[in-house]
């Protein structure tokens, strides 16, 4: 998106063309051939060429306001008439059917475009339009399994691995936009942010009734971006807000499938993370403290004002890509499971048949798991681990979310451990996970007495096994953020 999209917000539609072509051609049609006239016949009574009136009617040109009020007149009709509700279960099949042809869905599955003419049979349209309903039925309740969110996870990770979770062009448009805020050092301030939610022509609105499915919504009729009025929560306002800036300034639009969603998510997030920290100020100041032996990600957050995971995070786009050092990143529910999981270090994640790592029971030796056990929770917990892959040493911290306590991780092969502040800890472990042996199969001795005599009732782990919610962005009630937008108008 150029420096102009940003400069000013997308024009309102043209009064002229507000009605869609296609739903309003069928009615067209209707109402001539219900008075039983030939477009010849509404030529010369209205002067518009017959040419044109097939072209109006077969949702192939924008009808203007004057040549509906002159068609309406001809009709005996009104312009209410004419934008009415479709008259017959036929032009409804028809609108149906042009607007599937028409739709992401079909045009990824390069499904070809049939022509609707007055002469297709009434079962052959039928039976079309009852095909692109399964088809999209289809498509609705695949992207609505978590095996299917499991997998999009798995791909996206992988090309995440492949540029080192490194994206050049979220790095430059988030540097332009901060060199226009006027942005100079140091953790990015409110005023500095008011200046580039402005800039991209955007005003800001704390309400309290925000719907409960969303942490922003965005109004793109008037600009508006709306945000809760309390501050107290599991996110960065200041991040929720240039995620929500990110999806204007990266030109989304509504995801086709759950795979786009996710990587809608990760662009978002990296943008607002870039604009926190950006790049050239972070990785001086990891290359300062690099050459000093004390790379911290205490450090880099306290520097930038950011969440300890926000930094985690950060340092796995900046730490191989700019200092050469191979990284690996988890964030780790109480209970053992993995929500999120980066590496390009050669650390071997669990992971199922798809590849998925989120969900996995990762071992209880590693350091995501030990630090649960740390007496010290003020301070991050170091530990060497050895494991089958090789020696890692990684640090971690302990925070409090919704959902119970999680520990973020970032770890390092132990060659790259030199670098950091925390190398000289004594903590060790050794893993030898995936042998069931380490940790999934319990002690012989406390199998051979317990084993056939307990019956333990299983806590679903709901937010990753769970059908995810259907539409274009799952979890989000739509109807309630219609309602909030149309109650703010």
């Amino acid at each position: 998106m150029t420096a102009s999209h940003w400069q000013r917000p997308a024009p309102e539609p043209d009064e002229d063309s507000v009605f869609d072509p296609f739903t309003l051609g069928r009615r067209l049609r209707h109402l001539r051939k219900e008075r039983q006239l030939t477009l010849a016949d509404v030529s010369d009574g209205t002067g518009i060429a017959a040419s044109a009136l097939s072209l109006l009617e077969n949702g192939k040109r924008e009808a203007k306001v004057s040549t509906l009020q002159k068609l309406a007149t001809h009709y005996g009709a009104t312009l209410d008439d004419l934008t009415a509700s479709v008259p017959s279960r036929r032009a409804q099949l028809e609108i149906e059917l042009e607007k599937a042809m028409r739709s992401p869905l079909a045009v990824r599955r390069g499904l070809p475009q049939v022509r609707i003419s007055p002469r297709m049979p009434m079962d052959v349209l039928e039976s079309l339009v009852a095909l692109h309903r399964e088809l999209a039925t289809q498509a609705e309740e695949r992207v609505a399994t978590p095996e299917e969110a499991r997998r999009a996870n798995a791909e996206l990770r992988l090309e995440m691995r492949a540029r080192d979770n490194y994206f050049a062009e979220l790095e430059h448009r988030a540097a332009e936009l901060l060199a226009r805020g006027g942005y100079e050092r140091g953790p990015l301030s409110q005023h500095v942010i008011a200046d580039i939610t402005a800039h991209l022509g955007f005003t800001l609105h704390h309400v309290g009734d925000l719907p409960h499915s969303t942490r922003s919504v965005t109004d793109l009729r008037q600009m508006r971006i709306y945000l809760p009025r309390s501050r107290h929560g599991e996110h960065d306002p200041r991040s929720v807000l240039l995620q929500a800036l990110g999806h204007h300034v990266l030109g989304h639009d509504v995801p086709g499938d759950y795979k786009e969603f996710l990587r809608q998510r990760i662009e978002t997030n990296y943008f607002a993370a870039a604009l926190l920290m950006p790049e050239q100020m972070a990785v001086s100041f990891l290359t300062r403290a690099k050459e000093e032996r004390q790379l911290s990600v205490e450090d880099l957050r306290d520097a930038f004002a950011v969440s300890y995971e926000a930094a985690s995070h950060r340092m796995t786009n900046l730490l191989t890509r700019h200092l050469g050092i191979a990284v690996h990143f988890q964030k780790v529910h109480e209970s053992g499971i993995i929500y999120k999981a980066y590496e390009n270090d050669g650390v071997s994640f669990p992971a199922d048949h798809t590849g998925a790592i989120e969900g996995q029971p990762v071992c209880r030796y590693w350091t995501s798991r030990q630090v649960f056990a740390a007496q010290d929770k003020f301070n991050a917990f170091d530990q060497y681990t050895d494991t089958p892959a090789g020696t890692f040493w990684c640090t971690a911290r302990v925070e409090a979310g919704p959902g119970g306590d999680f520990s973020t991780c970032i770890g390092v092969p132990y060659q790259a451990a030199k670098w950091f502040r925390g190398r000289a800890t004594k903590e060790r472990s050794t893993s030898r996970c995936p042998d069931e042996s380490c940790c999934r199969r319990p002690p012989a001795d406390l199998a051979s007495g317990w084993a056939g005599h307990a019956w333990p009732s299983a806590r679903a782990h709901s937010h990753l096994l769970a059908a995810l919610p259907p539409g274009a962005f799952p979890g989000v009630d739509e109807t309630e953020v219609y309602r909030f937008l149309e109650t703010h108008r």
